[in-house]
């Protein structure tokens, strides 16, 4: 790989620099030379007032910023490999787009306020290695070891390197652009942010069944996204459709495999009836893991498994255990009540109460308590096979 190192002072890496606010990027320097996110790059990620006023603040100190990587182009033009977060945030102070808080101040400074030290900033010269591979391979691989340090790059970022072409441009963006009016309602329903491609990835695990490497490899020189974003589309209506309340435990659910295993299931359109069940089990404190309520009512309310029901605790088994025991030996028959039912070789066998399980006389998803009068220790042969009946 053929490499040069190169110093460029701030004002010129600014020079022509545009930033789209709408998209959440830098576009060019360099008088329209560079190419500050280019298809491969992640968004820019430190317009938070924090990571951003560092860069300025580690500037306007003297501090270095630490190398810069950019790949050169056949026709001489540029683009960032590394150092897109700290040349658009420098690019959008020096433009006036955002003011830093210096020593404890309470009132921000933007570049225009900062005559004593404009001088400085502007001069401030950053080194950087002007870099030729020789494939788009090297490139990858480039991309891959100059981006270890700071601000991990998750994986979809990385897919979306891999894969740069026409259609990662197009699902970023409708999927990565944090002006988009649908992130509210999405986020109802998928944890993460835009700029970090949450939901771009999650549109991606829905339409490909958990195989999204395999999908954008197949779809990288497609032009559009329509099969991308009509199945998020219908997801998310879906959802939406389908309950009547928005809550919480909501976020980060498996809607897409939930949408595909129950969708066709004619009995969950019965609204009235599954979000009454919904808001009968949000109300119910035995229930422990209220986010699986959504697949529990979708499956027909037959796993109870997936609820974490409160269960018999230690106390209660002991005692239906010594109550169960006393009154067996008393009669000559077995402690589990299935086992002299069964009427076999256990029927009149005592179990220690290691050998037993606490279980509900009344199945739990059929309205019964988690107390002494609905419960009873069978062994864990019987226990087991009477599953939910």
């Amino acid at each position: 790989m053929k490499k040069e190192l190169v110093h460029y002072t701030v004002a010129q890496i600014c020079e022509g620099f545009i930033y789209s606010r709408k998209e959440g990027k830098g576009l060019f320097g360099l008088n329209g030379r560079l190419t500050i996110q280019p298809e491969f790059q992640r968004n820019y990620i430190y317009a938070d007032g924090k990571k951003d006023a560092e860069v300025i603040k580690s500037v306007v100190k003297g501090y270095p910023l630490g190398l810069l990587y950019f790949n050169k182009l056949s026709d001489g033009r540029l683009e960032v490999l590394d150092g897109q977060q700290r040349i658009t945030s420098l690019g959008r102070f020096v433009t006036g787009d955002f003011g830093v808080f210096f020593d404890g101040s309470q009132i921000p400074k933007y570049f225009v306020d900062m005559e004593e030290k404009k001088q400085l900033i502007l001069e401030t010269k950053l080194l950087c290695y002007e870099c030729e591979p020789e494939s788009s391979e090297e490139l990858r691989q480039w991309f891959e070891v100059v981006n270890m340090p700071g601000v991990e790059i998750n994986a979809q970022e990385r897919r979306n390197a891999y894969n740069s072409g026409p259609f990662v441009n197009a699902a970023k963006k409708e999927f990565s652009n944090s002006q988009n009016s649908n992130i509210q309602m999405w986020s109802n329903y998928i944890k993460g942010v835009a700029n970090r491609q949450d939901f771009l990835e999650r549109a991606l695990d829905w339409v490909s069944d958990g195989h999204i490497d395999e999908y954008m490899l197949r779809h990288r020189s497609d032009k559009n996204i329509d099969e991308l974003k009509t199945h998020f589309e219908e997801v998310i209506d879906w959802i939406d459709k389908l309950f009547d309340s928005v809550r919480n435990e909501m976020r980060g659910l498996e809607w897409g495999r939930l949408y595909k295993q129950y969708k066709d299931r004619p009995e969950i359109y019965n609204k009235p009836v599954i979000n009454a069940k919904i808001d009968q089990l949000f109300a119910d404190e035995r229930v422990t893991n209220r986010k699986n309520i959504y697949e529990y009512v979708l499956g027909g309310c037959e796993d109870d498994t997936l609820l974490n029901i409160r269960v018999f605790d230690k106390t209660q088994k002991t005692l239906l255990y010594e109550r169960q025991t006393i009154e067996a030996k008393r009669k000559g028959i077995s402690n589990c009540p299935d086992c002299v039912l069964e009427g076999k070789t256990n029927k009149s066998r005592i179990w220690d109460i290691k050998d037993m399980e606490a279980d509900h006389i009344k199945a739990w998803s059929k309205g019964g308590p988690t107390d002494l009068e609905n419960g009873q220790m069978l062994c864990i042969r019987h226990n087991r096979l009477k599953g939910n009946k």
